[in-house]
């Protein structure tokens, strides 16, 4: 009786410490995907007003993306830097230190003189300010997914992955809603002059809540082996493009989907509704919101989905329906109803959530523990530069070479197929231990991880 009482009381710590670091790692990455998609949301509506005012609205806003898109190469670089400390220092270090840096850059925008204030200068210190954005993200997420991964019991780490996957939609959701307050409780004037500062200046509250809950977590299990048995590789990029540039470069591709999807609806299609359609910005803005809270909840059901069946089997079912729903989101979005638009992006975020749940989970599984942070981050960062940098101006370049959502839709169905080619070409990872030394040497194998993840 006292041992199961023991047994229970262990059960019960582990499951409330992993909600904490669950709940830690939900935050502090909705905080870093709220400061990327507020200038998302910002390039789609006022950017190409106020930082690139001498073109046309539809060039203008095609620079305003690049500006946007510039950030995802910062990401790389961000990725192979923080990657090679987290390897080598800890996770959760480099999660306190990206998570400030991206809160600095993002409070500097919101403070910005504008293209009739300083000329050009406005639009070279906003694409400063976006690269130093890129820095901090492609530190922050590896390092959130692994804090969340490599403490979970290996049943549920799909399920704990997906958690940190929340953030995308939260944070999406938290910048837009913000702004949506401020376009319909304001003229527009007003949103061109000070109101768009608002949703930057007030990432200093949500970076200060982010970390004081990040600075109460412990580093991982498996950083603390690798540390322990002295096998913590010297140059953590070399070994990873050594024994791993296959999956690097595969897990990448595989993902670029993810980008495609997500910006079609947060980036792309509120510039398609408002330019073509003749949908107000609140509508639009609406339409995101519905859908970004539909994902909330649908990220994780498939992130869960992916500890019973595999991750590849949810992930390729992701990706088939956002290529099958592509063309039937234009139809609907070109009926010019408000509740079709909705639906179709509903349906959308609903393909999404499949291949976007199960994915963090799926590249961390891919590598060894002496470079998982360097692995995880820059496969994912690079699906960012294929997909998700690339879309909204790529999109913009065919609605107004072709002045048809169909040649978009073509462009999802492209890179579906894409991804997919990339998916087959790796294997299953439902079953890979997280501790798994193979690419270390003999003399520094790591000792047997617990059965539990989490150290209590």
């Amino acid at each position: 009786m006292a041992q199961s009482a023991v047994g229970g009381q262990a059960s019960h710590d582990i499951k409330s410490k992993m909600r904490k670091i669950a709940t830690a790692s939900v935050i502090g990455t909705t905080v870093e995907w709220y400061d990327l998609f507020v200038f998302a949301t910002a390039s789609a509506l006022v950017f190409n007003k106020i930082f690139f005012p001498s073109f046309d609205a539809l060039v203008g806003t095609m620079l305003a993306f690049g500006t946007f898109a510039a950030a995802y190469v910062a990401r790389i670089v961000g990725a192979a830097l923080f990657g090679h400390f987290g390897d080598k220092l800890g996770r959760k270090s480099m999660l306190l230190i990206s998570l400030i840096t991206m809160g600095a850059a993002t409070f500097a925008i919101g403070l910005l003189p504008t293209y009739s204030a300083i000329g050009i200068m406005a639009p070279i210190l906003l694409l400063t300010l976006r690269v130093i954005q890129g820095l901090a993200l492609g530190g922050e997420w590896g390092g959130a997914v692994l804090m969340v991964v490599e403490h979970s019991p290996k049943t549920k780490r799909g399920f704990y992955g997906s958690l940190v996957q929340v953030g995308v939609p939260g944070g999406t959701l938290i910048a837009n809603l913000v702004f949506l307050i401020i376009a319909a409780n304001t003229p527009e004037e007003f949103l061109l002059t000070w109101g768009w500062r608002i949703p930057f200046l007030a990432s200093a509250l949500l970076v200060a809540v982010g970390l004081y809950i990040r600075l109460t977590l412990e580093e991982t299990p498996s950083f603390q082996a690798v540390k322990e048995a002295g096998a913590k590789a010297k140059i953590p990029f070399v070994v990873l493009m050594r024994k791993y540039w296959k999956q690097v470069l595969l897990g990448g591709i595989a993902t670029l989907s993810t980008g495609t999807a997500f910006n079609i609806m947060v980036a792309f299609g509120l510039t398609y509704g408002k330019q073509q359609l003749g949908f107000s910005s609140d509508t639009m803005l609406l339409a995101v919101l519905i859908a970004c809270a539909t994902g909330l909840f649908m990220i994780p059901a498939f992130g869960a989905l992916s500890d019973r069946i595999g991750r590849k089997p949810v992930i390729i079912g992701g990706i088939v329906a956002e290529a099958v729903v592509a063309f039937p989101m234009f139809w609907m979005m070109d009926t010019k109803s408000v509740p079709m638009v909705i639906l179709a992006y509903i349906m959308m975020m609903t393909a999404f959530s499949a291949n976007y749940g199960p994915i963090a989970t799926f590249l961390a599984e891919l590598f060894g523990p002496r470079v998982r942070y360097s692995g995880l981050s820059i496969a994912y960062m690079l699906s960012g530069l294929l997909g998700s940098a690339a879309t909204p101006a790529i999109t913009t370049a065919l609605l107004s070479a072709t002045g048809s959502g169909s040649s978009v839709a073509w462009y999802v169905i492209g890179s579906a197929a894409v991804s997919i080619v990339a998916l087959l070409l790796l294997t299953e990872t439902l079953r890979n231990s997280l501790d798994s030394a193979d690419e270390a040497p003999a003399e520094n194998a790591l000792p047997e991880a617990d059965p539990e993840r989490v150290r209590v």
